[in-house]
């Protein structure tokens, strides 16, 4: 039996694997191939200032504070504003209890914090990415909040894309790729590039999480590129729909689906 068409999933792990999981439930082959690897760096000390609410851009914030959730130097009852669904889901398996839940991404962010927080109060802390969020910060200043921004975790980019994804496009088995921040669409196309496999994408629709994202891949020669309207992951899976079923044994023709004619 063929194996499903495959799916380029360039997300940082750990979201990388949940991502693969909801990809081959629509029937597709999943092949990791994430562009950055983050790791914490959450300083330990420094939490106890006073803090109105503390607002998390991005799950690798979520994840990299639970440590200190779980030593007592941050409170579980702290307000926190989360960008979007998923971060709002980890920073509640973080054991944060106050959440509530922007549209996705930092211009809604702001917006919340604008409407349920007081600028005249105790000072915001912005938990972010080494080199992320600084738009974030600027914009609730503008808003007349203060603000913190605490570094807590670093995204470096892979240096190499996997064995297994290298192989898979050198065959033209990659069907579509999936993108969900600017910095791993130029990290994709740049190891794609120091592979000699640029040309391989002239077969690749490129799925982006926001317009914004789409704009980051125009640099490379795609299929088409294609951006969700709204930046949530089930919607980058609706733009992906399921795979294409198997033609019946003994029919030659090329399967089609509405699923495929999205990918």
């Amino acid at each position: 039996m063929s194996q499903p068409p495959a799916i380029l999933v360039t997300r940082p792990e750990p979201g990388c694997a949940e991502t693969m999981q909801a990809v081959a439930a629509l029937g597709w082959r999943p092949v990791a191939a994430p562009a950055l690897v983050l790791r914490p760096c959450a300083p330990a000390t420094g939490w106890d200032r006073p803090t109105q609410a503390l607002l998390l851009p991005s799950r690798a914030s979520a994840r990299a504070l639970a440590p200190l959730l779980a030593r007592g130097l941050l409170p579980a009852a702290l307000p926190v504003l989360a960008v979007g669904p998923g971060t709002a889901e980890e920073t509640r398996r973080a054991g944060f209890t106050d959440v509530l839940m922007a549209e996705g991404d930092a211009v809604s962010l702001a917006a919340l914090a604008a409407a349920r927080l007081d600028p005249k109060g105790a000072p915001l802390c912005l938990a972010a990415g080494q080199g992320y969020s600084m738009a974030l910060a600027s914009a609730l200043r503008g808003h007349g909040f203060a603000v913190r921004r605490r570094v807590v975790y670093a995204a470096h980019p892979a240096t190499a894309l996997p064995e297994a994804a290298i192989a898979a496009l050198k065959q033209g088995e990659i069907r579509a790729a999936l993108f969900l921040s600017p910095r791993s669409a130029h990290v994709t196309q740049r190891l794609l590039r120091g592979s000699g496999l640029a040309e391989t994408v002239r077969q690749v629709t490129a799925l982006a999480l926001s317009s914004r994202i789409a704009g980051a891949l125009a640099g490379m020669p795609w299929q088409v590129i294609r951006a969700t309207p709204v930046p949530d992951l089930a919607a980058l899976l609706a733009l992906l729909g399921p795979a294409p079923r198997p033609a019946p044994e003994g029919d030659g023709s090329e399967p089609q689906s509405e699923g495929q004619e999205r990918a």
